[in-house]
């Protein structure tokens, strides 16, 4: 059973940095995407960056030039960097891997 497990979330001022990193159990995850989401209170999810198993990425547009999706398949492991963070990025962002969910971190951009 694959298993992901998410840290990194916080609360950063307008303009700040975080990092999230999200661990996924089992050999296969060299093979796969891996995939970042949020969903804001009121507002439908959203798919925020992709990352290929070759390490292709794709991003949402809200986030292009601000995010930076990476993976370190020797740590089972894929880094969503996030930098000019705006309090539209106030989220709960999951990480998701073939039909496996992450539990969630919260994300909080306010002064």
């Amino acid at each position: 059973q694959v298993r992901l497990v998410e840290s990194g979330g916080g609360l950063v001022q307008p303009g700040g940095s975080l990092t999230l990193s999200c661990t996924v159990s089992g050999s296969i995850f060299r093979l796969y995407a891996v995939n970042w989401y949020r969903q804001a209170p009121g507002k439908q999810r959203e798919l925020v960056a992709t990352i290929g198993g070759s390490g292709t990425t794709n991003y949402a547009d809200s986030v292009k030039g601000r995010f930076t999706i990476s993976r370190d398949n020797a740590k089972n492991t894929v880094y969503l960097q996030m930098n000019s963070l705006k309090p539209e990025d106030t989220a709960v962002y999951n990480c998701n891997f073939l039909r496996a969910w992450g539990q969630g971190t919260q994300v909080t951009v306010s002064s």
